[in-house]
């Protein structure tokens, strides 16, 4: 019988929150968006801009969570943040306009950051008090695992002839049920060990530039995939179960991707694991749109899973290696990175998408940011301070 301060509960309680927060309440946009476009009309472009509002409510969440505000609170912001998911995305099931999308996802981006801000530090903290960090692989699983579901959810609401609408109230009933869970695994709030103390400020040494450089060009190259991999699928005819599957097949492979990339972690360090994840996922981001389908969008798929949960954890890994004394202030300022990236990206991606009429132009273009990105964290861990 699992104690009641066992620290599997807590990472169990994580990967479900993170399931809801983020599988489903952040990135079920991706496979749903299809048929919105064919039943609304949406545009690329206008697809881009509902993208990235979400994406930059999210940023916004990030850093309005990271004040420290919310001390001792935390337990039932978690259980906000996800209330507030689902019935947002219930919301989006009566909606229609490009504005009140835009409007019902930004805040909707707001939750998923503060569900991952605060649920993040109840259970890290009673991982660490336990002595088992090797759970965060547990915790990160969710965000997979979240995807998974929801493109089984869609597929089966695409079976029994059903449209967009109730594919997201069948998301808003996952996200209720998933809230339940969490309020069953997450029963104390985080550990205390003592006052934060004060940090210094960030010192912006070339490493440190290039980290953020390689952060913020990674937001942008994966994004644009992960938004739009499924309409690539719909765009070369291809079946309502081969759209479920390239995005199970990217949950799938997220959810073990930190278990897999652990060992590289530990012989090489984060920035070789950094430059060669997003390596990987340039090839992964081309091939989508370079090679046949399905072959093409299965191999984006399933590179895009393998790589992007543990680059952006990483990526936070190596900024703290570069400014170990300032953990806090790394995070936000390289989230504030990464979410850049991210907001700019689908506006990027739809409106080229919108001008030449596929989505070939702008993935490669996602692909060479990444290699880029690639280039820069690796040579960021040259010269360690």
């Amino acid at each position: 019988m699992i104690q009641p301060a066992s620290p599997v509960r807590f990472a169990l309680g994580g990967l479900v929150a993170m399931a809801v927060g983020m599988g489903i309440g952040r990135f079920i946009f991706t496979p749903i968006l299809p048929g919105m476009m064919s039943d609304l009309g949406l545009t690329p472009g206008d697809a881009g801009l509902i993208a990235s509002a979400n994406y930059f409510g999210y940023l916004l969440g990030a850093i309005i969570a990271g004040f420290g505000w919310a001390s001792g609170i935390e337990r039932p912001l978690v259980y906000v943040s996800l209330a507030a998911s689902a019935a947002l995305c219930f919301a989006m099931s009566v909606s229609d306009g490009v504005m009140l999308f835009s409007i019902i996802r930004f805040f909707a981006g707001v939750a998923s950051a503060f569900m991952l801000v605060f649920t993040a530090t109840i259970v890290f903290s009673h991982l660490a008090a336990a002595n088992r960090q090797d759970l965060q692989a547990m915790h990160f699983g969710g965000v997979g695992t979240g995807i998974a579901i929801s493109s089984l959810l869609v597929a089966a609401s695409s079976a029994s002839g059903h449209g967009w609408r109730e594919d997201w109230i069948g998301a808003a009933v996952l996200s209720a049920l998933g809230l339940i869970a969490v309020v069953a695994l997450i029963r104390q709030g985080p550990v205390r060990s003592g006052s934060a103390a004060a940090e210094p400020p960030i010192v912006w040494t070339p490493e440190f530039i290039k980290i953020n450089i390689a952060y913020g060009l990674f937001g942008f190259g994966y994004i644009i995939t992960a938004t739009f991999i499924i309409a690539i699928v719909r765009s070369s005819h291809g079946s309502p179960w081969m759209e479920a599957l390239v995005w199970f097949v990217t949950g799938t492979a997220g959810a073990i991707s930190v278990w897999l990339w652990t060992p590289l972690l530990r012989r090489a360090g984060p920035f070789v694991a950094l430059a060669l994840g997003c390596a990987v996922q340039a090839v992964g981001v081309a091939a989508s749109v370079v090679l046949p389908s399905p072959a093409g969008p299965l191999l984006g798929g399933l590179l895009l899973g393998l790589t992007f949960i543990v680059i952006t954890a990483f990526g936070f890994q190596a900024g703290r290696v570069l400014l170990p004394h300032s953990q806090r202030r790394v995070m936000a300022v390289m989230t504030a990175a990464f979410g850049i990236g991210q907001i700019i990206g689908p506006l990027i991606g739809g409106y080229v998408a919108n001008i030449t009429g596929d989505f070939i132009i702008a993935t490669l273009a996602a692909a060479a940011g990444l290699v880029v990105a690639a280039l820069f964290a690796f040579s960021a861990g040259r010269r360690k301070p």
